[in-house]
């Protein structure tokens, strides 16, 4: 039996079950792959308060050391589905753990390009966050695919860095918004590709360039520094959607206070439907929803 579950081992999860022990509630976090979330591929961090500058690995590391050294415990696991009730059950592939509150903090993962080698080459030259990482490409070529308003951000800012910006797009219009569309044709650096798919990567230790193809059939191969994949986020809220409301995205329908409408139970992080999704909004995510966790276990 815990005071509070934590369902997610990434900023959100970790800070949540830093502040739950700061309140002397006993704590468990359970994540099913990498203890860190979606930081652990960042090879170079700048943007984090504290930290001139941290790989993702290192900044998860002492994430993990804090909460443990505060007496928290973990789990690897899958959570497959959780039962309501004055006493919560988590259950997952290595077993069922009772709690009396339940913070969701499973975060949000990138949509990729199901090409080979895609895997390997995140953190080596495929990045999704221009925020996080466009610095590291000053002066350098890069791509952006994608076509929707993530995209177009990304894409704009890069135009600032980078010293070209090709933008590739499978359809033959942009989904995003026509105002962002028209900001990135008047820059003299990004060239627009529409109608046209990655068929497949190129590169040794790390991408070094890509192979497009349009709908004739016509290929045609881009040397690049780096790219970043804006093709949309899929929120990990599977196993809570006949539990508390999601939106039309599957993301949880919760605002700033992290309250998901079900009593004892919270959401912090990716997962839930904001805006900025950045470590720090996650890491403030998940100290209001430990606060308010341990405000309901005590009332």
């Amino acid at each position: 039996m815990y005071d509070i579950i934590i369902i997610g081992g990434g900023p959100a999860g970790l800070t949540a079950a830093l502040y739950a022990r700061r309140a002397n509630k006993s704590v468990l976090v359970i994540e099913k792959a990498t203890f860190g979330g979606q930081i652990t591929y960042s090879p170079k961090v700048e943007n984090i308060p504290g930290f001139a500058t941290i790989t993702g690995n290192e900044f998860a590391e002492k994430l993990v050391e804090q909460v443990l050294e505060q007496g928290a415990e973990v789990e690897c696991a899958e959570v497959i589905g959780v039962t309501d009730g004055a006493i919560k059950t988590v259950h997952t592939d290595s077993g069922d753990f009772e709690g009396k509150a339940v913070i969701i903090a499973t975060g949000a993962k990138h949509r990729m390009l199901g090409l080979a080698n895609e895997e390997k080459y995140v953190g080596e030259g495929i990045s999704f966050c221009a925020v996080c990482d466009g610095a590291f490409y000053e002066g350098k070529t890069v791509a952006v695919i994608g076509g929707g308003n993530s995209a177009l951000q990304e894409a704009l800012l890069l135009c600032d860095l980078a010293k070209k910006v090709y933008v590739v797009q499978n359809l033959d219009y942009f989904t995003g918004e026509e105002k962002l569309a028209e900001q990135l044709k008047s820059k003299p650096n990004a060239e627009i590709i529409l109608g046209n798919t990655v068929e497949s990567l190129v590169g040794n230790e790390s991408l070094q360039g890509i192979v497009i193809k349009n709908a004739s059939g016509q290929t045609q191969q881009l040397t690049l520094d780096g790219m970043f994949v804006a093709i949309g986020l899929i929120p990990q809220n599977e196993p809570f959607a006949n539990l508390i409301k999601l939106n039309d995205w599957g993301y949880v329908d919760a605002d700033e206070n992290c309250l998901t409408g079900k009593d004892g139970f919270f959401v912090a992080g990716d997962c839930r439907s904001k805006r900025i999704r950045q470590v720090a909004t996650a890491a403030a995510d998940g100290a209001v929803a430990a606060l308010a966790a341990c405000d309901y276990i005590d009332r």
